[in-house]
Formats: structure tokens, C-alpha cells, sequence
């Protein structure tokens, strides 16, 4: 690998440069993104201020049948009950009606929400550097640009140890639903994404660049803490191919989310709380 801005995801003035277009989605993918750009404005009208794709399919990364769709909406005021729930009833008929597509979500905030100094360096950058662009005005235009530092490492996942306790109950949970192979499945994809990621970045700053690649994340956590290598590279797999196997879970929850919650605490410190923190606690 070349030591290159370009290669670490870095412009020439070494901030991070905005991954994803719509010019990169996969032809097949093209009628998802259609169709989900004309349900999201009938959707929410008006109140749609602006609406986003990000992940494999905007990358133009995505597999037909495998990938899942993401989407990202801006609300001109705070999201409801109903609005999270009409996102999800949305993103589920899609699915229904595109094989091209395994699942999905829709992540909704308030405009102003995104553009605060509390989200500045998490939602703000998952807007400004992740996110494509698909409806209305983008937000990235009143958002800074940002550099690989401790700041963005800390604000986007240094809030790992509040995480675990909840992970833990989705866990339990699993264990009495019928489809509880289906559940710990999704369970098993979701969680190495964010531990792989949350390893990356823990190491983003030293490393001094970014990639939303699960694969490349790991083999750079791998280069400083070479003890848990094994453990991060087997969830870059399986944050691509998951299993439905609890013992993964299990060793998740034990080791290997712990130990990477106490380091990531140890050398970038905790994030800003949020309010639904304190609810939660």
C-alpha cells in the first residue's frame, strides 16, 4: 500500500475526503436508490429538509442480495415516534419488493440536531464525510472539515462501554424470539461493524487516515495491536458474511468489547454525553 493521501482517504490538504457518489451506485442498486428517493419525499413532504445513502451502495462495494440499504433523512424539526416508525415500514417494503437488497434502516434527526456542536464531530462528520447526498440541500456545506484526530476518534466511538450494557439485553432478548437464529445473525453483523470500527479508530489518529473498508480496518488495528489482530480480522468477516452463532456474542460481550472499551477510554477518553445517555442510565 502507498503511503498517499488519496490511499488514506485524505484530499490534498489532508482532511477527509467525502466518500461515495451516486455515480458509483451499482446499476443494479439503481431502482432502490430511485425508489427510495420517491418514498422519502412522499414520506415526509415538506418536512424533509435533506436526505442521504450511505454504505456499500453509494461506494459502489454493494452485492446484489447481500448488501443492505442505508439512508439517512433530515427532519426541519425533531423526528417522532411515528416518523421512526414510518422509516422503518418504508425501508422494510423496500426490501420486500428488491431482492437486490438484504435489509436495511433509515437513521432520522432534526436538521438542527445534525448541525450542533454536541453531533459537530459524529453526526456532523458521518453526514459531511459518509453520507451521499440524495435529496434536497446538503448539509456538508455548514459543516467543517475534519482530520483523522483524537477529537473525531473520540466523538464518533468513545462510547463504547455505555454501548456493551445495552448489547448485552438485545442479546438476552434474542434468545426468546422464534427466529432467534435470524436475530443473532443480524445481532453478529451489527456488532463486528462497530467493534471493527471502533478498533480503527482507535488507532485512526496514529494511523492518520480513513477507510470504511471492514477488511482495511483491521489489517490497520492489526499493525499496533497485533495481541487482538486475530480478533478484529475475524470480525471484518463477519461483518461481511455473519453467522448466527452465540458464542460469538458471547466472546463480543466478554473480552474482546470490554478490553476494546477500557483502551479506547485509556487513550482517547469518553464522548460527550448525550441526553437519551442520561435517560437511558
Amino acid at each position: 500500500m502507498t503511503d498517499t493521501a488519496a490511499v488514506r482517504g485524505l484530499d490534498a490538504q489532508g482532511y477527509i475526503a467525502r466518500e461515495g457518489s451516486l455515480a458509483r451506485v451499482p446499476a443494479a442498486f439503481r431502482p432502490v436508490v430511485a425508489a427510495a428517493r420517491e418514498r422519502l419525499a412522499d414520506l415526509f413532504g415538506v418536512r424533509l429538509h435533506s436526505a442521504y445513502l450511505y454504505g456499500s451502495i453509494p461506494r459502489g462495494t454493494a452485492r446484489v442480495g447481500r448488501s443492505d440499504l442505508d439512508l439517512l433523512a433530515a427532519l426541519h424539526d425533531e423526528p417522532t415516534e411515528a416518523d421512526h416508525a414510518g422509516a422503518r415500514a418504508l425501508v422494510e417494503a423496500l426490501d420486500a419488493e428488491f431482492p437486490q437488497i438484504d435489509g436495511g434502516g433509515a437513521l432520522l434527526y432534526g436538521r438542527a440536531r445534525l448541525l450542533s456542536d454536541l453531533e459537530r464531530h459524529d453526526m456532523g462528520f458521518f453526514v459531511a464525510c459518509l453520507c451521499t447526498p440524495l435529496l434536497g440541500d446538503d448539509l456538508a456545506a455548514s459543516l467543517p472539515r475534519y482530520r483523522p484526530d483524537t477529537l473525531l476518534a473520540r466523538e464518533t466511538n468513545g462510547d463504547l462501554a455505555l454501548l456493551l450494557p445495552r448489547w448485552r439485553e438485545r442479546v438476552t432478548r434474542a434468545g426468546d424470539v422464534s427466529d432467534n437464529e435470524h436475530t443473532r445473525r443480524s445481532l453478529v453483523r451489527y456488532m463486528s461493524r462497530h467493534l471493527v470500527r471502533t478498533a480503527f479508530t482507535l488507532v485512526m489518529p496514529r494511523w492518520n487516515g480513513w477507510s470504511s473498508d471492514l477488511r482495511v480496518m483491521a489489517d490497520v488495528f492489526a499493525g499496533y495491536y497485533p495481541e487482538r489482530a486475530a480478533q478484529v480480522r475475524a470480525a471484518a468477516v463477519l461483518g461481511y458474511e455473519p453467522t448466527g452463532d452465540a458464542a460469538v456474542l458471547a466472546a463480543y460481550l466478554d473480552d474482546l468489547g470490554p478490553w476494546l472499551a477500557r483502551e479506547y477510554t485509556r487513550v482517547h477518553g469518553t464522548k460527550a454525553t448525550r441526553p437519551e445517555d442520561a435517560t437511558a442510565a
